[in-house]
């Protein structure tokens, strides 16, 4: 993480947007880092929300392809899995993308979106939301955090 730290803002929006990926990178890690280090409050957060959601986006449209064989291979997420997200999907439709910003199901869920064909446009308001309410509270933890030491 120290070398995406080292890259600023740069660091952080690659981090933001691999970590949105099924690599596992912290980009919060980079943004606390970042922070501490006395980068702008506004501007972090913006520029990992942009890099997660572009990151989650290009999971959605990995979905659309429906390539299981590339999925399986690369990324190692089972077409079981997809398929478990079908019910919630159709009950809650794009509002699920507010969670694509979560460990271990975040990126199973961007790809179910796709592969479900859910609407783009809502599906990245939602995504978009969803990824900045969790940068603002972790740049917020991690400001609280420094001011007690």
């Amino acid at each position: 993480m120290e070398f995406f730290a080292d890259w600023g803002f740069v660091g952080l929006f690659l981090a933001s947007f691999l970590g949105a990926t099924i690599i596992p990178l912290s980009s919060e890690i980079v943004l606390s880092v970042l922070l501490a280090k006395g980068y702008d409050f506004n501007l972090s957060i913006i520029i990992a929300t942009l890099g997660n959601w572009l990151g989650g986006l290009s999971s959605y449209f990995l979905g659309t392809l429906g390539k299981w064989s590339f999925v399986e291979k690369y990324f190692r997420i089972k077409k079981e899995k997809i398929l478990s997200f079908k019910t919630k999907i159709d009950k809650w439709g794009s509002v699920c993308a507010f969670f694509c910003s979560l460990p271990i199901v975040g990126d199973p869920l961007a790809i179910s979106l796709g592969f479900f064909r859910v609407n783009v446009i809502k599906v990245s308001i939602w995504m978009l939301l969803g990824k900045l309410v969790k940068y603002i509270i972790w740049a917020i933890l991690t400001i609280w955090g420094i001011s007690i030491f």
